[in-house]
């Protein structure tokens, strides 16, 4: 077959055909035009991002025999740059260290190493995958690395850099290759589907560029696989079945769906996605990247995006935070889950089952307003009522009463949290005074929304007010205590039990009181 791939095809053959890593190409320049060119060079970095073409261009420069020194421009047409290019030159040679780790292969590549290049100007050595060499091999390796002849040149590829030695790397240059943007592989696509002639839109190009994750060469294969499932163009719908993408439009409308509590509308837009045949792994990360631009554009107001602005502005920024983390820790272990849908399911169920507190009367969830000021509700909203003209009970409000009225107002467990910790006031003419410290007044207008709704069941016409003051006898502190009182009863009845004493005396023992908190 004569056809040759694209990742082959379009392999740079000078610097300036090399994409997203100018870093590393302007220090190898600079490098040559100086005459600074060091013995080893050490390039490290993710899989398909250049680190062995960068050193093949490299030794090209050096060996070039258009210019009577290294050039940082190759001719690539004299016989050292066409061998190189080919793999052919003899005084280029090329070494997988996978597949050559013993430390007799590293013996046998350095007796060569005295003697002199056949016709090229340097001998060089490149080691792929270097940090696949053994221990024995690296020993061997360093006395020659750290003073070469000085026609010896070494270029070495990793993409775990952390597995060689530290006294490899003291004697290299080590110049770390980047992941490439989004934008400059979207972009390299587009120019190689115009050279080839395929008809493509921006849109598909994105979404291969997006799924190369940063490799130039993952991502020129997948370009050469959607080519092929298109039948020589590149359409959006057909690159979305091959990738086993989702369109970002129904992962808004689950996190919308989400955001508002929506839990069968959630799970019919789940359904609606499975006839898609997705990657689950894939519509995880997706599902957490729009939360991640979703707590940016709350933060930063940056995202030009209606659907994210409009989550943005509902979405309690709290609860962004929370649901981030049960998608992150989902995607983390959805490869040990024997069901990657289930593992999607739990991971949508966690995050509904976390929803903040919702409008008694219409179940939508209010938007929580930006706070400006933290002071007392009094004083800052001087003395506005929370609750306004609701049907009357009589219920009798004191200091003695309060808690046992709080506790029966079936309140969520975040409303309990933060107006349980609140001591009754006074009750006058109709309004309540509910007291704290300024911390514990700074209570999320969701909470306050759920409250609302309790007081108006519970209480007729009232007006609440919270001021700061010290919260000494608040229903929570009061609860405590008396779970601790009947700790101590029960103790108390235990120890005075004849049975019971009798078996602690036997057995030499004591009752011991372990308490768990329920949260």
């Amino acid at each position: 077959m004569s056809y040759q791939v694209l990742a082959r095809k379009y392999r740079p053959n000078s610097f300036d055909e090399v994409i997203g890593q100018d870093h590393v190409v302007q220090v190898i320049k600079n490098s040559i035009e100086q005459e600074r060119v060091h013995q080893a060079f050490l390039f490290s970095g993710t899989r398909g991002v250049g680190k062995t073409t960068i050193a093949r261009l490299l030794a090209k420069c050096l060996n070039c025999m258009s210019s009577d020194a290294p050039t940082s421009q190759p001719c690539n047409k004299c016989e050292s740059s066409i061998s190189i290019q080919e793999g052919k030159s003899i005084d280029f040679l090329e070494i997988d260290a996978a597949s050559r780790t013993g430390v007799e292969h590293m013996r046998e590549l350095l007796s060569s190493v005295h003697t002199s290049p056949s016709v090229s100007r340097f001998k060089i050595f490149l080691i792929d995958e270097v940090h696949m060499l053994s221990k024995g091999s690296f020993n061997a390796l360093l006395k020659t690395l750290e003073e070469p002849p000085s026609h010896v040149i070494f270029l070495m590829a990793t993409t775990d850099p952390e597995k060689v030695p530290k006294t490899v790397i003291s004697r290299c240059l080590q110049l770390n290759l980047k992941t490439v943007s989004r934008n400059n592989l979207q972009e390299h696509f587009r120019k190689i589907c115009e050279k080839e002639g395929i008809n493509s839109d921006d849109e598909s190009l994105s979404l291969v560029a997006k799924s190369a994750e940063g490799s130039v060469r993952d991502g020129l294969t997948l370009l050469d696989q959607a080519i092929a499932h298109g039948n020589g163009k590149l359409v959006a719908d057909d690159v979305k079945k091959l990738l086993g993408t989702i369109d970002d439009s129904l992962i808004y409308e689950l996190l919308d769906s989400i955001t508002d509590g929506r839990k069968e509308d959630a799970f019919k837009t789940l359904n609606n996605i499975e006839k898609l045949n997705p990657d689950y792994e894939a519509l995880l990360k997706d599902l957490i990247s729009n939360i991640h631009e979703v707590s940016l554009h709350q933060v930063l107001k940056n995202s030009n995006k209606e659907p994210v602005a409009k989550i943005a502005s509902k979405m309690d920024e709290q609860y962004c935070q929370l649901i981030y983390e049960i998608g992150l820790n989902s995607f983390q272990k959805i490869h040990t889950h024997p069901s990657p849908r289930e593992a999607v399911e739990m991971c949508l169920l966690r995050m509904l089952a976390f929803q903040p507190v919702q409008n008694m009367n219409t179940g939508e969830v209010k938007t929580q307003k930006k706070k400006t000021n933290k002071a007392p509700i009094k004083s800052a909203k001087k003395e506005k009522s929370l609750i306004n003209e609701i049907a009357q009970e009589s219920h009798e409000i004191n200091s003695s009463s309060w808690p046992d009225l709080f506790n029966n107002m079936q309140l969520s467990s975040f409303a309990k949290n933060y107006f349980g910790n609140l001591s009754f006031g006074r009750f006058n003419d109709q309004k309540l005074f509910l007291c704290g410290s300024k911390d514990q007044l700074d209570i999320p207008e969701k909470i306050i929304s759920e409250f609302e709704g309790k007081v108006k069941e519970k209480f007729g016409k009232i007006e609440v007010f919270l001021e700061e003051g010290i919260s000494s006898s608040s229903p929570n502190k009061i609860n405590e205590e008396n779970k601790i009182k009947d700790i101590e009863n029960t103790k108390n009845e235990l120890s005075n039990d004849s049975e019971i004493k009798n078996f602690l005396d036997e057995f030499d023992g004591e009752i011991e009181v372990v308490t768990k908190i329920k949260n």
